[in-house]
């Protein structure tokens, strides 16, 4: 990249936003990645448009991540630039009429609990979803019955030619981890949200149940970027696996699960190229044994490359 575009970033974002050759390791749940060449964390609706626009303009890849939960990075790392909406992109506002509104970072944890403070019900499902309300827009996260499309009004977004655009749910064209943003490369900036009074005490107490069923039963002790593999149309991914007879197999530092053969998780030192290697040989086996193609959730960056 050319100095030329290193002094513009800079100058849409500051150099406080920006960070150089930094570690994806740092910014994923897998702990796992090399540098990429740029960092950014915009705090604004117009540096997030800027940023866009740059790129752009100046064929620069541009990713965009939350908080890394879903992700695979290469260890050759990313070129290009990586924009991480998190902690910097978060508020949160609830409202009298049981509207939230909360910007693309926020964690789902934060707004199940921002919700559960003021008496509403609705969030509950997502309180153990590690990632962001961003994320869950794009790919439409469920848990437990529950999907995010369920309880959303609506998303503000920039579009790829850096427009400013409100997608209504009967626009947004969700389904099984699937929505028109991700299909359209958009980035979400916030999110709208139609929850219902509940009683304080009975939405706690469901948080709480599903607490204790994730911990029971998810590795959430290991580095890992949730499960591994979409579901396959009548089967379940971690059963086929198990079947299969892979849980516990490693490869290089990454394995598949002893609690849950739906997780492929980093048991100490995996590289990426490990836990690829060990999500190809998955899909092989599944497919051998069981005729089923598994499709893998974890989205994986900077191979081939």
């Amino acid at each position: 990249m050319s100095p030329d575009f290193e002094r513009k970033l800079i100058g849409a974002l500051g150099s406080d936003s920006i960070l150089i050759a930094e570690p994806m390791a740092l910014h994923t749940t897998f702990k796992i990645g090399g540098p990429a060449d740029y960092l950014v964390r915009p705090t604004a609706v117009e540096q997030v448009r800027a940023v866009v626009d740059l790129c752009r303009d100046n064929g620069v890849d541009l990713r965009v991540i939350g908080l890394g939960s879903d992700l695979l990075v290469s260890d050759s790392g990313l070129r290009g630039v990586v924009m991480e909406i998190a902690d910097n992109f978060s508020e949160i506002n609830v409202d009298e009429r049981g509207l939230v509104s909360a910007q693309a970072g926020a964690s789902n944890a934060s707004v199940a609990r921002a919700a559960l403070e003021a008496g509403l019900s609705g969030y509950e499902f997502a309180s153990g979803i590690p990632g962001t309300v961003g994320g869950a827009a794009i790919m439409n996260a469920g848990a437990y019955g529950g999907e995010f499309s369920d309880v959303a009004l609506s998303c503000v977004c920039v579009t790829r030619e850096g427009d400013l655009l409100e997608v209504r749910a009967d626009q947004a064209d969700w389904g099984y981890r699937h929505s028109r943003m991700d299909d359209e490369g958009m980035i979400v900036l916030a999110v709208l949200l139609q929850l219902v009074p509940g009683d304080k005490n009975e939405i706690q107490a469901r948080m709480d149940d599903l607490a204790e069923r994730r911990a029971a039963k998810q590795p959430l002790e290991m580095p890992s970027a949730g499960s591994t593999f979409k579901r396959p149309e009548g089967h379940y991914a971690g059963k086929l696996i198990q079947d299969a007879g892979l849980q516990g197999t490693a490869v290089g530092g990454a394995e598949v699960s002893k609690k849950h053969a739906g997780f492929v998780v980093n048991a100490g030192g995996a590289t990426a190229e490990d836990v690829r290697g060990l999500i190809g040989l998955i899909r092989d086996s599944v497919f051998d044994e069981s005729g089923v193609r598994l499709e893998p959730e974890v989205r994986m960056w900077g191979f081939g490359r």
